[in-house]
C-alpha cells in the first residue's frame, strides 16, 4: 500500500503545503514564488519588527504627526442631533410625520410613519470657528478650536455588536484585528515595560460588541489590547507573591524561556508571542506600579479630571490613567464611557434627554480636562484623540416617546491633536440630521484618516491572511484630509 505521500500514479511525493511545492517546481518561477512566500509569511508573524519582541518600535510609511492615539469610544450611540449638528428645520417638524422627501428611515425598532422629534437643547456658537455646542457639553465649548468635528460620519449596520465591531475593525463581523491591534502591528510600542495597547471598560460591562472589539484578529497575539480593570488595582497579578523576590522571578523565567525555545520553530509565533508576553509581565511589576499609581498626581490635577465628584470620579479616573498611560509610551489607548445595562449607556430609546444629560454628565467635564492636561504637558500635538460611538440618533421619535433609535447613516465624530486643524468642521448631514451628505465619512475613511496620522499608509499596512493581503480598510478607505493642520 503506497504511504501518504506517494502518488500511485505519478510515483513520486506529493508536496504537503505551499513551500514545498513551490520548493519542487523547477525553474526560476518556483523559486521566486517561494522567497516571495517565505518574505510575506516573516513580515506577517514579526509585525514587520527586525527583532525578537514584537512589540519593538519602528517606523511607519512616513513621518507622523502623532505618536500615540486615545479613542474615547460612546457605546450606545451619541445623538449628534442633540450635541453638535443643530436642525432648525427638525424642530420646525416637531411632532409631524416624517416628510417623504427625506426617505426611509432604515433603524432598528422605528416603525412605519415614524413623527419628527425634535431638540429641546439650548444652543450656542463657541470659538473662533464658531462651532455648534448645545449645553449637553459645556465643559468642551471653550475648547471649540482644539477639536475638529466630522459631522458626515456613516456605517453599514444599525445594530449595536455588528457596529462596534466595524468602528473598530473595519468591518461588521466578529474576530478581525482591531484598529489599536493594527496601530500596534505596524509601529510596535514606545515603552517595552508597558503594554502597546491598553483597554479600560466600564466597571457595569463591556459593550456588547465584547472582547473581539479590541481583539488581535489573525495578527500574533501580541497585538490584542491588555484590559486594565476598575479601581485601585488596574492590572491582574501584577504584584507577586510573598517570598518571591525578584532574583528568583526572573530565574524561573529564564529556566521557562529556555525550555520553551528549545527547538523552537522560527514559525511558531504564538509561542513566541507567549514568551514575549512573559517577559513583558515581568517588566511591568517594575514599572506599572508607578504608571497606574494616581496618588502622585497633585489635587489640582484630580479637580480638573472631576475626581472629587461622585459623577464623574470613575470616567474621571480612567481619563487620568490614560493620559499617565500615553505619557509614558503607550502606543494606544481605548476607552468605553457605556456598557452593561442599557441605562449606564448612550442608548437613549426612551427618553433622549435624561439619558444624555446623565450620560454627559459623567464625561464632559474629564473629556475636556483629558484635552487640557495633554495640551499643557506639551503632549497634545503628538497625541491623537478621537471621540464617537458606533452611530448616531434618528431625527424621529421611537414610537411616540422622548426617545431616538439607532441612525448609521449620518452621525457626528470629532478629533483633536496629533496634526489635526482644531475648529475645523468637516461635512453635513440633511436638514434633519439623518443622511450625511457632503463629505461623507464612512468607517474606513475615520481608519484610514487616524493610521494616516500616525504615521501609516493604510493600503500598505497589510497582513497576508488566508490568501489574501488583509488590512483594516478592507478594499475602501480615503483619508480625510481637510482635517489636517
Amino acid at each position: 500500500m503506497p504511504s501518504r505521500d506517494h502518488h500511485p500514479c505519478l510515483g513520486s511525493l506529493v508536496p504537503r503545503g505551499r513551500r514545498e511545492f513551490l520548493a519542487s517546481v523547477g525553474g526560476g518561477f518556483g523559486l521566486l514564488g517561494l522567497c516571495d512566500l517565505l518574505e510575506r509569511e516573516a513580515r506577517a508573524n514579526d509585525g514587520g519588527s527586525k527583532s525578537g519582541n514584537p512589540l519593538s518600535p519602528r517606523p511607519g510609511h512616513f513621518p507622523a504627526k502623532a505618536k500615540r492615539c486615545i479613542f474615547l469610544f460612546m457605546v450606545g450611540g451619541p445623538s449628534h442631533l442633540d450635541m453638535y449638528d443643530p436642525k432648525p428645520a427638525l424642530n420646525a417638524l416637531h411632532g409631524q410625520p416624517l416628510p417623504p422627501s427625506f426617505g426611509k428611515v432604515v433603524s432598528q425598532f422605528v416603525e412605519n410613519d415614524p413623527t419628527c422629534l425634535g431638540c429641546t437643547r439650548k444652543w450656542g456658537k463657541y470659538g473662533e470657528s464658531g462651532m455648534d455646542m448645545s449645553d449637553l457639553v459645556p465643559n468642551m465649548h471653550p475648547l471649540a478650536d482644539e477639536i475638529a468635528l466630522v459631522r458626515s460620519c456613516w456605517v453599514d449596520s444599525v445594530i449595536h455588536a455588528p457596529a462596534h465591531y466595524q468602528m473598530n475593525s473595519g468591518r461588521i463581523f466578529m474576530g478581525l484585528p482591531s484598529l489599536g491591534s493594527w496601530v500596534t502591528y505596524g509601529l510596535g510600542s514606545e515603552n517595552e515595560n508597558l503594554p502597546a495597547f491598553v483597554v479600560m471598560t466600564q466597571p457595569e460591562g463591556t459593550p456588547e460588541g465584547g472582547a473581539p472589539c479590541w481583539g488581535p484578529g489573525f495578527l500574533p497575539a501580541a497585538f490584542q489590547g491588555t484590559m486594565f480593570r476598575p479601581g485601585p488595582s488596574p492590572i491582574v497579578n501584577l504584584k507577586p507573591p510573598d517570598g518571591f523576590s525578584v532574583g528568583r522571578r526572573r530565574r524561573t523565567l529564564d529556566l521557562l524561556k529556555s525550555m520553551n525555545e528549545a527547538d523552537l520553530d522560527l514559525a511558531d509565533f504564538e509561542l513566541s508571542s507567549r514568551i514575549a508576553s512573559y517577559e513583558l509581565a515581568f517588566r511591568m511589576q517594575s514599572e506599572a506600579p508607578e504608571a497606574v499609581d494616581l496618588s502622585l498626581e497633585t489635587e489640582e490635577t484630580k479637580e480638573l479630571y472631576g475626581m472629587n465628584d461622585p459623577r464623574t470620579a470613575e470616567f474621571a479616573t480612567r481619563c487620568l490613567m490614560a493620559r499617565r498611560l500615553v505619557e509614558r509610551g503607550v502606543r494606544f489607548v481605548q476607552l468605553y464611557s457605556g456598557g452593561g445595562p442599557v441605562a449606564v449607556q448612550w442608548d437613549a430609546h426612551d427618553d433622549v434627554n435624561a439619558n444624555h444629560e446623565a450620560m454627559c454628565g459623567r464625561t464632559d467635564k474629564p473629556v475636556s480636562a483629558l484635552l487640557l492636561d495633554l495640551k499643557r504637558r506639551g503632549l497634545l500635538d503628538e497625541t491623537l484623540v478621537v471621540w464617537g460611538g458606533e452611530f448616531g440618533r434618528t431625527p424621529v421619535s421611537q414610537k411616540g416617546s422622548r426617545g431616538r433609535d439607532h441612525n448609521a447613516t449620518g452621525f457626528t465624530m470629532w478629533f483633536a491633536g496629533g496634526g489635526v486643524k482644531g475648529g475645523t468642521i468637516l461635512g453635513t448631514t440633511d436638514e434633519i440630521g439623518l443622511n450625511a451628505i457632503e463629505q461623507k465619512a464612512h468607517v474606513n475613511d475615520i481608519h484610514a484618516t487616524i493610521l494616516h496620522l500616525m504615521g501609516l499608509d493604510h493600503t500598505k499596512l497589510t497582513v497576508l491572511h488566508n490568501g489574501r493581503d488583509e488590512r483594516l480598510t478592507d478594499v475602501g478607505g480615503r483619508v480625510l484630509t481637510p482635517l489636517f493642520a
